[in-house]
């Protein structure tokens, strides 16, 4: 049997901050109790809160792919992006892997599987930090996005994929003009070879997009894997989500779309960078903004790890209606919950003892202790 005391620390439970202590014994929260203690590691008054919980983040492909055209060692790419996970504040991640390719990019049949092998392999050789799990990103208008999954079909790691379409006039990119700032300003296309690529990607949604979202939702059904839309944009694309039995709405682009998947029993998802930053870097909905009319329910790093952390102290600071402890649970009770991790992501008696100490001064919030199942990782 394994004790370890934390004491005098500012406890952030589920719905209440109190003074005290939590007992962890062989791995699981054993007691919290209140009032100052002479025994353990001293908090000093610092926070103590619940592992955070990513749902969806391509920090993974940074590290994997630095620059156009180069590719890093994988179990090496693994622990530089596990490193900065876990020093975030991060005890679960669900590492995101693209399926399906295109003449956008993607990645190779084979590759994301290798990808996966690679995440196993430095889990079993006890290289990594946090506890790490699969979200497949699923292009759907792709022709081999189902030939990629097949890859996956029997992985109990893959507790989560999206359904994406990032096709002209869908989802994302409603307007014409999104897309032209995505794909041809950026990339310095020609009006004559932009056309003919958005003619090709147009194609490819109407004749793939329907048929593989069905096969893909029927399949995680089957599973018991959790579905998350993505991108959602009107109310027919949540009447989708709802056919398909989505419980996780990844980056709804308007309010209408929030407001319909929140109302429909969706944890709904949003940028924590979007919160950080006071607004969405690709022009659509603030995600404060959902917070303030009570549609907020996840939060994701997406692209800066740190930013799960930061985000929810500046909530707490800036939005009347959401107090500290709920501000967290956007990033720990809550997305645990969605995708079924129910050992997890609060502070309470029998869960995992996955905690994390926070001091906060002038703002930004300072991680200065991680645990991982009550072993000290950060």
């Amino acid at each position: 049997m394994t004790e370890l005391v934390l004491s005098n620390a500012r406890v952030v439970l589920e719905d209440d901050i109190i003074e005290g202590s939590v007992l962890i014994r062989d791995g699981l929260i054993a007691d919290i109790s209140e009032g100052t203690s002479r025994t353990g590691e001293d908090f000093e008054g610092d926070y103590l809160i619940a592992g955070l919980v990513e749902l969806h983040t391509d920090h993974l492909e940074q590290h994997y792919s630095p620059r156009p055209g180069v590719t890093w060692n994988k179990i090496a790419a693994i622990q530089a992006h596990d490193a900065q996970v876990a020093s975030s504040g991060i005890t679960t991640v669900f590492d995101c892997l693209r399926l399906g390719s295109d003449e956008d990019g993607g990645f190779a049949r084979g590759e994301m599987r290798d990808m996966a092998d690679a995440i196993e392999q430095a889990q079993t050789q006890n290289r990594l930090r946090a506890d790490h799990l699969l979200h497949l990103r699923c292009e759907v208008a792709s022709s081999d996005v189902l030939e990629h999954f097949e890859d996956f079909e029997n992985d109990p790691h893959v507790k989560l994929i999206s359904l994406m379409d990032h096709s002209p006039g869908q989802r994302q990119f409603q307007t014409m003009d999104q897309y032209i700032m995505f794909y041809q300003k950026k990339r310095g296309l020609s009006d004559e070879v932009f056309k003919a690529f958005v003619d090709r990607r147009v194609a490819a949604s109407s004749k793939y997009s329907t048929k593989h979202r069905d096969y893909l939702a029927a399949r995680c059904a089957e599973r018991g894997i959790t579905v998350a839309s993505h991108d959602d944009a009107t109310q027919a694309h949540v009447d989708e989500a709802i056919g398909h039995g989505v419980r996780l709405a990844e980056f709804p682009t308007s309010e209408e779309a929030a407001k319909a998947s929140h109302g429909a029993g969706m944890s709904v998802l949003m940028g924590a960078p979007n919160i950080v930053r006071g607004k969405s870097h690709s022009g659509n909905i603030a995600a404060r903004d959902l917070a303030e009319l009570g549609v907020l329910d996840v939060l994701s790093s997406d692209y800066v790890p740190f930013s799960l952390l930061y985000a929810p102290f500046i909530l707490a600071d800036q939005v009347d209606s959401i107090t500290l402890p709920k501000a967290l649970s956007m990033v720990t009770a809550t997305p645990a919950r969605t995708v079924g991790l129910e050992d997890r992501g609060r502070v309470a008696q029998g869960l995992r003892a996955d905690l994390v100490r926070v001091h906060r001064q002038n703002g930004v919030p300072v991680v200065r202790s991680v645990w991982r199942q009550g072993k000290r990782v950060a």
